[in-house]
């Protein structure tokens, strides 16, 4: 059969930089650093204090308050950027066929937040524990992905991917497969997370996985640095609106760019760490652009993973050197994390909004925090350190990884006819 062509037509953003697309990619293309002191709990017994939290969110400018009260932070986020890409995509769902446009969503934990107070307060309880009656649909990763669907009526494919960080990456991939092989027009995917709880900082630090630079939180991501010294934590959501492109042309809708590739590959190696040589890092990216029928020398920029880690930083810089060569020079590298964050399951949608910005305004957002180099990389790769780089980018890639070893790659190019 022919496959579909696939574009982006409307795109929404929650994040530490911002609370809509515009604020947070001006904030990336200027260098912002969303990370500080943590103000949502006591976090002075923990080893890290400091996170990437949203900024001036009041949720109740965007949903009625009795219906907020059932779901989850990470639920919230995603109703709302769901919202912002349903509107910039210019959609006109009354005059749709809603059995063709779903929601495939992508969340790594799901409800923590819940889960923490609800178990907390059944520990409190004594004699007479109590639960919420919405504690099981407001903690499950799957609901926010219904509650999209329920507010707008969208009846088509409707499920959400669950593959730690890299989660929402594998929502798009399946949204971009649903509809190149005809079985929806219009798919709302992306990812969000809230993990901002005393349960997920105490977690993490105990995996050794997060930055303690609590004297300077705002330096603390530091992708590719020598001193990088762990992941910054962070919450908020992506959503990105996929559509079948004659779809989209039957409409007039404007687009940003075309989805031309994804792939998934497993280290198969470790439950936490990456492989050492980036071994499903390099075959996740080839089979990406295996998927597009693109060469490693057609690709502008890469947004990488780049969480800050150690061990990370180097395993995947790895694979970009031995999937693209001497090519590996000519690339724009970049790591938004080093502003953002890291949203966890959520970080593939915003990573790869990023990206599809960079296409249509021909601009790379920077890598900040960069302060020493570190021996481990070819002084030739240009990172994108400190400040943003104007460019024609015609392909762009975006990488995640999570826990257990899970890949996922994402490959948008500039649209023509």
């Amino acid at each position: 059969m022919e496959l579909k062509r696939v574009v982006v037509t409307g795109l929404g953003a929650l994040t530490p930089l911002g609370n809509d697309v515009a604020t947070t990619w001006d904030a990336m293309l200027n260098g912002v650093s969303g990370a500080g002191p943590i103000t949502r709990f006591d976090a002075s017994k923990f080893k890290t204090q400091f996170a990437c939290e949203l900024k001036g969110f009041d949720v109740s400018q965007y949903i009625d308050r009795k219906e907020a009260r059932k779901m989850d932070p990470y639920a919230q986020y995603a109703m709302v950027v769901a919202e912002q890409a349903v509107k910039d995509s210019g959609l006109d769902l009354e005059k749709e066929d809603m059995s063709r446009i779903g929601v495939i969503w992508g969340s790594g934990i799901g409800g923590l937040v819940t889960f923490q107070q609800e178990v907390t307060s059944f520990a409190e309880g004594g004699k007479n524990p109590r639960f919420n009656p919405f504690f099981i649909p407001k903690m499950i990763a799957d609901i926010a992905a219904g509650h999209i669907s329920i507010k707008y009526g969208m009846m088509g494919p409707n499920f959400t991917s669950v593959a730690a960080c890299a989660s929402s990456a594998v929502a798009m991939v399946d949204a971009y497969n649903y509809i190149r092989l005809g079985k929806a027009s219009v798919i709302v995917t992306g990812g969000s997370e809230a993990p901002l709880a005393e349960a997920g900082l105490g977690g993490f630090n105990s995996l050794q996985a997060l930055s303690t630079r609590n004297d300077d939180p705002a330096t603390a991501s530091r992708p590719f640095d020598k001193d990088r010294d762990g992941f910054v934590m962070a919450e908020g959501a992506g959503c990105i609106i996929l559509e079948e492109l004659e779809h989209a042309k039957a409409r007039g809708a404007k687009i940003y760019a075309e989805f031309i590739g994804g792939g998934l590959s497993a280290d198969a190696h470790h439950m936490t760490a990456p492989h050492p040589e980036g071994a499903g890092a390099a075959l996740v990216m080839r089979n990406t652009l295996a998927d597009a029928g693109v060469e490693p020398e057609e690709v502008d920029t890469i947004n990488m993973h780049g969480t800050s880690t150690p061990l990370g930083d180097i395993a995947e810089v790895k694979a970009v050197q031995e999937v693209f060569g001497e090519h590996t020079y000519n690339i724009n590298i970049n790591s938004t994390k080093s502003m953002t964050g890291h949203l966890l399951g959520a970080a593939g949608a915003v990573e790869a909004l990023a990206v599809i910005l960079s296409i249509k305004n021909g601009i790379v957002p920077p890598t900040i925090n960069h302060f020493t180099d570190d021996e481990h990389f070819d002084p030739r790769i240009n990172f994108t350190f400190g400040k943003a780089q104007k460019r024609d980018v015609k392909v762009g890639m975006s990488n995640t990884f999570g826990f257990g070893g899970h890949n996922a790659c994402v490959l948008f190019k500039k649209y023509e006819e």
